[in-house]
C-alpha cells in the first residue's frame, strides 16, 4: 500500500476510529514535519456545501500532532493544549481534495508548539498554530474509561 492510500492509523501507529470514520489519508510524518490529505465528500460539507470547518479544524490539529509526535521515534502521544485558527477561504468542495501540511517549529521536554496549513489545490484555506503536551505514555482503555465519567 502506498502512502497516499494510507489511513490514518497506519500511519501514526496509534488506532483512531474517528480520523478513519472521515477518511483522512495520512502522507509522511519525520523530522518534525506531517502531512495528511483528504478527498472530499458531502458528508464534509456544510449547510453552505462546502467544506465544514470543524472538519478542517480537524485536519490542522490531527497534522499538527503527527508533526510533533514525528520528533520522537516511539511516537508518543499527544494531547492538544491549544489552538489557533484562520479561516482565509471556502475549504473546498465535494470532489475537491485538501491537502493539510505542519512543521513543529519548537519543543520543549512536555510540550510541542506547531505551525499547520490546509491547501484545496494553490489555494491556502486555513492556518492554525497549535500547542502540545508529550504523554509519558498513552492511556489504558479502562483508565480512558473512567476519566471520562463512566464505569
Amino acid at each position: 500500500m502506498s502512502a497516499s492510500t494510507k489511513n490514518s492509523s497506519e500511519i501514526s501507529q496509534i488506532e483512531n476510529p474517528f480520523l478513519d470514520y472521515i477518511g483522512i489519508v495520512s502522507g509522511q510524518m519525520k523530522e518534525g514535519k506531517a502531512n495528511l490529505s483528504l478527498d472530499l465528500h458531502h458528508h464534509h460539507m456544510n449547510s453552505w456545501q462546502i467544506t465544514h470547518g470543524g472538519v478542517l479544524m480537524t485536519l490542522l490539529d490531527v497534522v499538527m500532532a503527527m508533526a510533533g509526535r514525528s520528533l520522537h521515534d516511539d511516537q508518543k502521544g499527544v494531547v492538544t493544549v491549544e489552538m489557533k485558527t484562520t479561516f482565509l477561504q471556502p475549504g473546498g468542495i465535494v470532489g475537491g481534495r485538501l491537502e493539510a501540511r505542519s512543521v513543529a517549529f519548537h519543543q520543549s521536554t512536555t510540550m510541542c508548539f506547531c505551525d499547520g496549513e490546509i491547501w484545496s489545490g494553490d489555494k491556502l484555506v486555513a492556518k492554525a498554530m497549535g500547542t502540545y503536551k508529550y504523554l509519558r505514555s498513552l492511556k489504558s482503555k479502562a483508565g480512558l474509561v473512567k476519566m471520562g465519567g463512566s464505569d
